[in-house]
C-alpha cells in the first residue's frame, strides 16, 4: 500500500524538534511549532489509515530529499494533522512512533526550503 500527498513549505517552519515532525492541514503556524515541516498538506485521512506496520516515508522538495522509517500507530485518528515520533508516545495526532529521524535531523537544505512559501513538498507513505 502506498499514498502520496503534498504540502507547502512556510515562513516561520523552524524544523528543530528533536523527537518529532508534523504536517498540518492549516495555512499558518507561529515559529514556536518547532516540529512543523510542512502547511497545507492535502493528505487523504482515510488513505492513511490503511496503512499498518512499517513505513518508509519519502519527503522531497525539488530535488532534496529525505527518507524516514516508522511504525504506523494504529490509534492515529486526526483528519488535520499527522505526528511522526521518534518515542513510542501514541495520541490521536501521532501517525507513526519509532521513526528513525525527527525534524531536526532534516538536513540544513531541506530546512532552508521548507522555509520558503514558494516550496512544494511531495509525501510519499509505504509500507516497509
Amino acid at each position: 500500500m502506498k499514498t502520496k500527498f503534498s504540502a507547502k513549505g512556510h515562513e516561520n517552519i523552524v524544523s528543530s524538534h528533536s523527537t518529532t515532525f508534523e504536517f498540518t492541514k492549516e495555512k499558518d503556524v507561529t515559529k514556536q511549532g518547532h516540529c512543523i515541516v510542512g502547511v497545507e498538506s492535502n493528505f487523504d485521512f482515510q488513505k492513511l489509515k490503511k496503512l499498518n506496520g512499517k513505513l518508509k516515508i519519502t519527503i522531497q522538495a525539488d530535488k532534496i530529499k529525505e527518507i524516514i522509517v516508522a511504525e504506523k500507530n494504529p490509534d492515529f485518528n486526526d483528519e488535520k494533522e499527522i505526528v511522526i515520533r521518534t518515542s513510542s508516545f501514541s495520541s490521536p495526532r501521532t501517525f507513526a512512533i519509532n521513526a528513525d529521524k525527527s525534524s531536526d535531523d532534516f538536513s540544513k537544505e531541506l530546512k532552508q526550503k521548507l522555509k520558503n512559501l514558494n516550496t512544494i513538498i511531495s509525501v510519499e507513505i509505504e509500507d516497509a
